[in-house]
């Protein structure tokens, strides 16, 4: 397991304190931060240097200036819910409207603003947070648990874990934006990217589910062979012209003698890196609204410059019964895991 490392980070404009966690094990490290859970790096080896492929803030004020989830624990409910309302037990629950006419990522104050508790824990780091009854119109208290662990060969795993004591919507992921050649390098030239994915869920001009499942094949969603990002992107379809890139749910293949699917690998500047994950569905986003977003050392982050690959359940699924359910009953328990493992190549 990693040996775990404190350092304060800072205050927040409301003065809260917030806190830099390091995972050390072998020659990979990852930083987190109690703000928003974010993952702030993700340092790994390249040959004789180290490498690190996650952008990120040099502050805790730039963070807190920008809107693109960097790194970030997104939650309530991960992804767009249409219409910013949705119907569970025969009430109607309003939701404020933050992205078009659509709820995102679990709305204005969502779980990436929030201080995160944090302790160690067998080598691990433990996150927890509770989101009081009615917080952003979601129903019900909702008490989560994020442990982040690193590995000596490479794997970083995120589990979550939430219970609430109301029926309620509850869909988590990570918003961590990768760039395999580096977190600075503004490109993602020479990357390719696979998914083990035979269909999308279509969007309309919104980017909100339409509930039509449309099969990638013929078109830049089949990514079922290894495609270079700036392939995929140069192509024409009217999807890739909504989302102006990738900006899609990926309907991830069975496996089914395993929890852990295989749902991407992107290779590039002699790295591999697999995303496991126990999820149906994998937004992947290839950064298209980026818009030079302040970074590490200096650097500035524009369009397309990274890709996030965001397990989750199917958005939107509320209004749409052909979707597996994302609702979380009363006294059940969420969880789901989420590996990323990076290797040379």
């Amino acid at each position: 397991m990693a040996e775990l490392i404190w350092q304060p980070f800072g205050m927040t404009a409301d003065q809260r304190e917030v806190g830099l966690w390091t995972l050390q094990a072998g020659r990979y490290a990852a930083q987190v931060l109690t703000y928003g859970g974010i993952l702030r790096s993700f340092t790994v080896p390249a040959g004789e240097e180290t490498r690190d492929i996650v952008l990120g803030c040099e502050t805790l004020a730039q963070y807190e200036a920008q809107d693109k989830y960097l790194g970030a624990l997104v939650g309530r409910v991960a992804n767009r819910i249409g219409g910013a309302c949705f119907e569970l037990n025969g009430k109607r629950y309003p939701l404020a409207a933050n992205n078009g006419p659509n709820c995102l990522h679990g709305g204005v104050h969502g779980f990436n603003e929030a201080v995160w508790e944090a302790r160690e824990e067998n080598g691990t780091l433990v996150l927890t947070h509770v989101s009081p009854d009615g917080e952003e119109g979601f129903p019900g208290r909702l008490d989560v648990r994020v442990t982040y662990t690193l590995t000596a060969d490479g794997v970083l795993t995120v589990d979550y874990q939430a219970k609430s004591d109301a029926n309620t919507l509850c869909n988590l992921t990570n918003h961590s934006y990768f760039n395999l050649l580096g977190h600075a390098c503004g490109a993602l030239e020479g990357q390719r990217i696979q998914v083990w994915a035979d269909a999308i869920t279509e969007t309309d001009e919104n980017s909100t589910p339409t509930g039509t499942l449309l099969s990638v094949e013929g078109t830049p969603f089949d990514l079922r062979q290894p495609v270079e990002f700036l392939r995929g992107l140069a192509m024409e379809h009217p999807q890739l012209t909504l989302g102006n890139g990738y900006d899609h749910n990926f309907v991830l293949c069975r496996q089914p003698r395993s929890p852990m699917r295989l749902a991407a690998r992107v290779t590039g500047g002699g790295l591999c890196l697999e995303c496991f994950t126990t999820q149906p569905g994998l937004q992947l986003y290839t950064a298209n609204y980026l818009d030079g977003t302040p970074g590490k050392g200096g650097a500035s982050y524009g369009p397309r410059s990274a890709f996030c690959l965001e397990t989750q359940a199917w958005p939107d699924a509320v209004h749409h019964p052909n979707f597996p359910s994302a609702v979380l009953s009363a006294g059940e328990s969420y969880h789901h895991t989420t590996a990323y493992r990076v290797t040379a190549v």
